[in-house]
């Protein structure tokens, strides 16, 4: 994946997207935008789930080189901010080692009675846990960069925050003084509710957290409108290669089969890379277009398949910017062979190998950004789809590309769907089950949620940095674009359903269980991203976690549950330390130096005594200990 992304970033940055000059040289105000989110950017709005619409004037929004902002008409569609935002404020000459601001490797600190950065639930009085950093990719610029808080567990849906910065102190440990007009008065209640003094307070504001409905409602609508028009039959599909290999050329899969299953399409014209949802004027939910999107699909049958011994049934989400044919790597088809399923997959339209000239086009000019978490709602649509045909009577049972010579099925219908997938299948794969009616247990390899917290921790995003650093180079604007693209990304990331994977599911969905498989020092995907997910979803740690001296944490894994006993039917985390990669840098910045090892991305899911572990769960519902009471492996 990281070469091809490199492929990638090199053809657009040479040819596919002109090269841009770089903003002339001088001071300029920091964004007005700023502290960002803020409800000075919405208005009131009855028929809102929150009270509120967000509201970004006309020009508001960061300007690419060429001087155009982005439009700001689907980020207007928001009832609120995403309950991962990044929350953005500049504080000039601020320290925060000398302020005691939390980092990364110590959120504990950030609920102490006198931490200087206060995150305040105003609905039920209690404080939120964080960490907070400087911008690093800003520090050659301290005149644009940005204090970026980030909340430790998701915020509360359809719920207005207060942030309060006080005590705030520079690098000679002198106190800052505060701004004019530092709280308002209408704030001033609520903080003293909470026991947040005014004294020495620098800045304090509010913002209002996205509802549910706002979240979810659109691919919610979606799916119940899709499923309704199939009734009880079981989606159309067509077969379109079937490929029996002989041992000598796999000595695990036996036959592969490829396809497309026939899915209500909720994009606009052919539904490819540019697509939007379809949207009847004037309205705020997506409906059908009347065409018919086909998804493509390939799935492997695994050898030691029979119909006494049927395949049991699972979806494979795939990687970043990848393929479905990404089950046919070797740990994918070990799985299959060793344990007996049937992996299918279908594209993460929007963020797949079809997206990429359009992804990296993205970045000269982010108003076309909407249509990736519109592509991706689609996306999971297919996803449902192809689960539903592969156990519905009348699905792929029926056809002969799975079936034996005497037209017998090859699949275990019976024994239900589940779902495993790697990085983005990680990511993505949280959001896709929690809308999942037709299984209730997940494998999330190698996950996190929220990309704005991900993307500059991550080495594979140092391509699209680069086309960023061309056509948005101040870097405060650059850390107000992530905010920005978080509100919309949550249609399309486990981000924005974290809240309903484990507990309080979505209306008509019933309660899922996931197992997380984390791998230590990851390279591409943050494992502090995990643990925020872990911390939402209620998810218990395996421990002992680590052994003595791999951690940077003051308390690692602040803030997550031990799993008490063994089998364990809960949601689990589990850390896979490879032994050869190291805690990656304590703020957003990637691990890319060689002090930091080999990636271990791909670790944990090529591990047999994983495989068991993730085999188990998807079968059983029960988490086992495959690492003898100690640390992973």
């Amino acid at each position: 994946m990281w070469r091809r992304l490199l492929l990638v970033a090199f053809v657009v940055l040479t040819g596919a997207v002109p090269a841009t000059a770089a903003v002339a040289e001088g001071r300029r105000p920091v964004s007005g935008l700023l502290p960002f989110p803020s409800d000075r950017f919405t208005v009131a709005d009855r028929s809102s789930p929150t009270g509120r619409r967000v509201h970004f004037p006309a020009g508001a929004l960061p300007a690419n080189v060429s001087g155009v902002p982005i439009d700001p008409a689907e980020w207007n569609r928001q009832d609120g901010f995403s309950p991962g935002t990044p929350i953005l404020v500049h504080v000039p000459g601020v320290d925060p080692v000398a302020s005691g601001i939390a980092p990364v490797t110590d959120i504990g600190r950030s609920l102490a009675r006198d931490a200087p950065i206060v995150l305040l639930n105003t609905r039920t009085g209690q404080r939120t846990p964080y960490w907070a950093e400087l911008d690093a990719h800003a520090a050659d610029e301290p005149e644009r960069q940005l204090l970026i808080i980030r909340p430790a567990v998701a915020l509360s849906e359809a719920t207005r925050y207060v942030v309060v910065l006080r005590g705030l102190r520079d690098r000679t440990g002198a106190v800052i003084s505060a701004p004019e007009e530092s709280s308002s008065r209408r704030l001033a209640g609520e903080m003293g509710r909470a026991g947040v003094g005014r004294h020495r307070v620098y800045l304090a504001w509010d913002f209002t957290v996205a509802s549910t409905a706002g979240l979810t409602g659109r691919v919610l609508r979606m799916r119940d409108d899709a499923f309704a028009g199939l009734g009880r039959a079981a989606p159309g599909f067509t077969i379109t290669q079937v490929t029996d290999y002989t041992v000598e050329q796999d000595a695990r899969i036996a036959r592969q089969i490829r396809g497309t299953v026939a899915v209500p399409s909720y994009l606009t014209g052919a539904g490819g890379p540019g697509a939007r949802l379809h949207y009847p004027a004037g309205g705020d939910l997506p409906v059908a277009s009347g065409a018919t999107y086909p998804a493509g699909f390939v799935c492997n049958i695994p050898r030691g398949v029979s119909a006494a011994r049927p395949a049991h049934l699972s979806l494979y989400g795939h990687g970043l910017l990848g393929s479905p044919t990404e089950i046919n790597a070797g740990n994918v088809k070990q799985m299959a062979q060793t344990y007996g399923f049937l992996f299918c997959a279908t594209s993460w339209i929007g963020l797949s190998s079809a997206d990429v000239p359009f992804v990296a086009g993205v970045w000269s000019d982010l108003s076309a950004f909407p249509s990736v978490p519109d592509r991706l709602q689609q996306g999971f649509v297919n996803f449902l789809f192809l689960g539903r045909v592969m156990v519905a009577a009348g699905g792929f049972a029926t056809h002969p590309a799975f079936q034996d010579e005497q037209g017998r099925s090859l699949l275990d219908r019976r024994g239900g769907l589940h779902y495993d997938g790697n990085s983005q299948g990680g990511i993505n794969g949280g959001a896709l089950t929690a809308i999942a009616q037709d299984w209730t247990r997940s494998v999330l390899g190698v996950p996190g949620m929220n990309y704005s917290t991900l993307l500059q921790r991550s080495t594979a995003f140092a391509p699209f940095q680069q086309l960023l650093d061309q056509s948005y180079p101040d870097k405060a604007d650059q850390q107000i674009v992530f905010g920005l693209l978080q509100m919309l990304w949550d249609r399309g990331e486990a981000n924005g359903y974290a809240q309903h994977l484990t507990s309080r599911p979505l209306p008509g969905t019933p309660v899922h269980q996931v197992l997380m498989h984390v791998a230590f020092g990851d390279h591409q995907v943050s494992p502090a991203a995990a643990q925020v997910q872990a911390r939402t979803i209620g998810a218990r740690l395996h421990r002992p976690t680590l052994a003595p001296g791999w951690s940077d944490e003051a308390v690692p894994y602040w803030g997550i549950g031990a799993i008490r006993s063994y089998p364990y039917r809960g949601s689990a985390l589990v850390v896979w330390n490879s032994g050869e990669a190291y805690a990656p840098p304590p703020t957003n910045l990637a691990p890319s130096g060689p002090e930091y090892g080999p990636d271990p991305h791909e670790f944990p899911r090529a591990q047999a005594s994983a495989q068991l572990q993730k085999a188990t769960f998807l079968l059983t519902g029960r988490v086992v200990d495959v690492c003898d009471g100690g640390p992973c492996p």
